[in-house]
């Protein structure tokens, strides 16, 4: 393999997929917070996050709602003040 092809800070890292309880270890140069054990036994980066291809819809084939920042509430806060103004 060459040397010197990867950028700094290039390791492996656990990707955890919180909503479908999954992880994958894949190389990255992703900043990182904890450490986690795999199945291999050794310990390595952890980043989490909310979707993948474990839990995405379009990979899944199953339709589901997720909503994790709020976006729902945010479209209909909206919604409610621009029907308001029109009905003025």
């Amino acid at each position: 393999m060459k040397t010197d092809i990867h950028p700094k800070g290039y390791r492996k890292v656990i990707f955890k997929d919180t909503s479908a309880n999954v992880s994958f270890l894949i190389g990255s140069t992703v900043k990182t917070e904890g450490t986690d054990k795999w199945t291999d036994g050794n310990e390595y980066p952890v980043k989490e996050m909310s979707i993948s291809s474990a839990s995405h819809p379009f990979y899944t084939g199953q339709e589901k709602v997720m909503d994790t920042a709020g976006r729902v509430e945010k479209f209909k806060a909206k919604m409610s003040k621009v029907v308001s103004r029109k009905a003025k």
